[in-house]
């Protein structure tokens, strides 16, 4: 591995753990008498600039983002079963351009735990992820191919481990040495050109194909994930989520990392801001570049997304 990426990993793991020492935020209260808790949370961010006969010049343009976090925990005794969907879409209309896609999350989390005791904060779990987007998406300006779909990829993760909980600090870490992930690349086009790191197709000297590539991609690893989400200062929470994930049979030590960070601004109820980063590194995963008209594969990149946003939020 190289350098950077130790480096980045050890950063990582760094402000995941830099918090903790905070105090504690409240905590909604269980139902007793059906033991399940729910939380529902829907949000719009706007942003938009406006020229009219500006002499420095500039760019109109609107953006807006639909995000979406829905909770359903159930927790009786020793036993526990945490579920959550996110959901996100954005897109952005400049002067002249065509409508552009900006964020694009569909995701499904679960997560089954067992601890011996009402005291103990670690539970034997067992832990499943479904990621995937709702539209195409494009190396742009180029919109003539998509470099990705629905179900193309799409990511499965199905394991189990240990999983430590302080509720209190809202702080939980999951370390899983058996974990099966699955990528999904339904689309016979991308699977042909070998995207997302599955089976490429075979085609003879002459161009023609002899067998199509795979649609699916399947590995056997070691994942952590962490979780923690705290009220650092008053109004303003911090979140933060880390997955960590290395295949024991294709180079093992090269690890799949996605590190999502996130400050809320809190105005009220009603309104609030977002600072936001969001890291990801896939040896699987190849980069695309435009270039003289063409796209152009590359080898793995470091991605980044950062978002700035102010909006409203609901909660019910």
């Amino acid at each position: 591995m190289k350098i950077s990426q130790k480096i980045f990993l050890l950063l990582a793991l760094l402000f995941s753990t830099c918090f903790f020492a905070q105090n504690d935020e409240k905590t909604t209260t269980l139902d007793t008498i059906s033991h399940w808790e729910k939380k529902n949370t829907a949000g719009l961010d706007i942003s938009q600039i406006a020229f009219v006969n500006w002499n420095a010049g500039g760019v109109s343009s609107v953006s807006g983002l639909l995000k979406g976090n829905f909770i359903r925990k159930y927790q009786k005794g020793n036993l526990k079963w945490v579920n959550e969907m996110i959901i996100r879409y954005g897109v952005n209309k400049q002067d002249g351009v065509e409508l552009r896609k900006t964020d694009d999350v569909f995701q499904v989390n679960s997560t089954l735990g067992y601890r011996k005791d009402t005291i103990s904060n670690w539970y034997s779990s067992a832990k499943f992820n479904f990621n995937t987007q709702f539209t195409n998406g494009y190396a742009y300006p180029n919109t003539s191919k998509a470099i990705s779909k629905p179900f193309a990829p799409a990511y499965i993760f199905l394991g189990v481990g240990s999983e430590y909980v302080n509720k209190p600090k809202k702080l939980n870490v999951y370390i899983s040495p058996i974990t099966m992930k699955t990528t999904l690349v339904l689309d016979q086009t991308l699977a042909n050109q070998g995207a997302f790191g599955v089976n490429k197709a075979i085609y003879d000297i002459n161009g023609n194909l002899i067998k199509e590539g795979e649609l699916y991609r399947m590995e056997l690893g070691f994942l952590v994930t962490n979780f923690y989400k705290k009220e650092i200062y008053k109004n303003i929470i911090w979140e933060n989520r880390l997955s960590l994930y290395s295949d024991y049979i294709n180079r093992f030590g090269n690890i799949d990392v996605d590190w999502q960070m996130q400050l809320e601004l809190v105005v009220n109820e009603y309104v609030k801001a977002n600072i936001g980063a969001h890291f990801i590194y896939d040896d699987d995963i190849k980069a695309k570049e435009e270039r003289n008209g063409e796209q152009v594969t590359l080898g793995p990149k470091l991605q980044l997304k950062q978002l700035l946003g102010v909006g409203l939020v609901y909660n019910f």
